[in-house]
C-alpha cells in the first residue's frame, strides 16, 4: 500500500469526494489503515466531517464499524452519536457495530433523594 494514496483518500473521505474515495479503495487501498501521521481511520474521519454517502461506501468496501479511531478517542458509532447524525448509527449497528451502553441516569440532587 502506497502511503501517499491513503492520505488522499482520507483527505477524500472528509471532503466528501466519494468518486476519488472509491478510486483508491477499488485501486486496494486498505480502507481500515490508520496511518501513523494521523491516527485516525477514513471511517471516522467521514462521520465526524459529516459525509454520509462516504460512510455508506467505506462501510461497503469493508470498513469495520467498531473500529476506532485512537486520535478522536472514539468508535464510529460514538462518533455518529455525538454528532447527532440518528441515520449513520442505525446504518452502523446494520453493518455490525456493537450498540453503545445506555446513558447512566443522571443525579437529580439531593432534594430528589430526600423526597423518596
Amino acid at each position: 500500500m502506497d502511503g501517499g494514496n491513503w492520505k488522499e483518500m482520507f483527505n477524500a473521505a472528509v471532503a466528501g469526494e466519494l468518486w476519488l474515495v472509491e478510486f483508491h479503495a477499488k485501486s486496494g487501498v486498505d480502507v481500515n489503515y490508520a496511518h501513523p501521521e494521523f491516527l485516525s481511520t477514513p471511517l471516522v474521519a467521514a462521520i465526524l466531517a459529516r459525509q454520509p454517502a462516504v460512510v455508506a461506501y467505506l462501510l461497503q468496501a469493508g470498513a469495520l464499524p467498531n473500529l476506532g479511531s485512537e486520535f478522536d478517542g472514539v468508535t464510529p458509532l460514538q462518533a455518529a452519536s455525538q454528532t447527532a447524525q440518528p441515520a449513520l448509527e442505525t446504518l452502523l449497528l446494520a453493518h455490525g457495530a456493537t450498540p453503545l451502553p445506555p446513558e447512566p441516569p443522571r443525579k437529580r440532587g439531593w432534594a430528589a433523594w430526600w423526597r423518596r
